[in-house]
């Protein structure tokens, strides 16, 4: 059965009314693509709120807060298009021209998302010589912020004993050192395109996470159905990044602590991953705790070792912290 719509794009809200609104009127329209928006457990009912501000998308109201895979795999359900592109709400497309016209601004922003779907149909000239190889493809992501350095063009493969990998061109000024379209190992959750017949195959995110590492080991899940997973800087995303959680908070250093281990454990063969336990465990744990309360930054040092805790315990689902 064809599917209704070309593009599906898909944003999770977890009390972030505004800028899920900004990324809303940041979309171009055009007649082939839906926008489903998922109010993942918000303190109010802000579907209800974007369903009456933007009747033209469908926003499906979660009462209880599913995770960023949860919710992301409830907009899946939801969709219909060929291809679906994940973005975080805190992201927006920015148009970098001088006119204000309206509908100069959304062809140039359809033409980067067209070229996305073209790099996965293969009608560009540099590309994998089978298109249909590609299951995922991403973005450059740039930082809304400031002079909007690079965030993401493309990762580094990660060690499989520290599981540390860099992230090509984090923090750079942009200058168009990273216009090249080429393979990245992993996708970046911020901003990544699916086709839907690899995702039909591959199966949806992995809801054990709860929130970070997600798309990571669905990157890891693609490339083992023989997937490949492309960086492509013909569309650029803009990302005010940590809007939700924080850049430092309890929360996140939770679920970082937690799911490194939680990731190893999926997809690291033994003996190897017993040495990144050690090294992860007995070395980065140790070295964060201590700098955590050299700054008297007990809460987040209770919450990495709540992230210690949980795992060995085998418990996964959302934790709460005050920040």
């Amino acid at each position: 059965m064809p599917s209704a719509y070309r593009l599906s794009i898909i944003t999770v809200n977890f009390n972030g009314f505004s800028d899920t609104c900004a990324l809303i009127e940041s979309l171009p329209v055009r007649t082939d693509m839906e926008v489903i928006v998922v109010d993942n457990g918000s303190r109010v009912d802000e579907a209800a709120q974007i369903a009456a501000r933007y009747p033209q998308v469908h926003a499906i109201r979660s009462e209880q807060n599913l995770g960023f895979a949860g919710g992301n795999n409830l907009g899946i359900q939801a969709s219909t298009g060929q291809y679906l592109l994940f973005i975080n709400n805190d992201t927006e497309f920015i148009y970098e021209g001088d006119s204000a016209d309206k509908a100069e601004r959304d062809q140039a922003i359809n033409a980067q998302i067209d070229a996305l779907i073209q790099r996965m149909e293969g009608d560009t000239e540099s590309g994998p010589a089978n298109h249909a190889e590609i299951g995922m493809i991403c973005p450059k992501i740039r930082f809304f912020w400031g002079s909007r350095p690079i965030q993401f063009a493309g990762f580094t493969p990660l060690s499989r004993i520290t599981l540390r990998n860099r992230g090509i061109g984090y923090g750079e000024e942009e200058r168009g050192q990273y216009d090249d379209a080429h393979p990245t190992p992993y996708a970046h959750g911020a901003a990544m395109m699916v086709r839907r017949s690899a995702l039909d195959q591959v199966g949806l995110m992995p809801e054990c996470y709860f929130l970070y590492y997600e798309e990571l080991d669905w990157s890891v899940n693609f490339t083992r159905h023989g997937y490949k997973i492309w960086y492509d800087p013909c569309c650029t995303i803009y990302h005010k990044e940590s809007r939700t959680t924080g850049q430092d908070s309890p929360l996140k250093i939770y679920y970082i602590s937690h799911n490194r281990l939680l990731f190893a454990q999926r997809n690291i063969a033994a003996p190897v991953r017993y040495l990144t336990y050690a090294y992860l465990i007995g070395i980065v744990a140790v070295r964060d705790l201590l700098k955590l309360s050299l700054h008297g930054r007990f809460a987040q040092c209770k919450a990495l070792l709540s992230g210690l805790s949980d795992f060995v315990k085998g418990r996964q689902g959302y934790r709460s912290f005050s920040r």
